[in-house]
């Protein structure tokens, strides 16, 4: 029962994330997580390329996780700086 209610409680707590009124920015997590994808495509692609194969990732797929991380920590910082009126 307690870990049952330790669960609820970090489900919970994950789930507050995305409400109106919280401490996260969402923009943020999303722009670490896309930053997280392509950090770890380019050491696959070096372990691979040191094993003599070729990682072949798609020339759109990376690009879309650089707009994604460029505008999420754009957008993150703008707000920052510029404050909320």
């Amino acid at each position: 029962m307690r870990i049952y209610k330790h669960l609820k409680t970090k489900v919970m707590s994950f789930a507050d994330i995305f409400k109106d009124t919280n401490d996260w920015n969402e923009k943020t997590i999303v722009g670490f997580i896309s930053f997280a994808v392509m950090i770890i495509v380019m050491i696959v692609d070096v372990i691979t390329g040191w094993l003599g194969k070729d990682l072949v990732v798609n020339e759109f797929i990376y690009n879309s996780f650089m707009f994604i991380t460029l505008g999420s920590f754009g957008i993150a910082g703008i707000e920052k700086f510029a404050g909320k009126k």
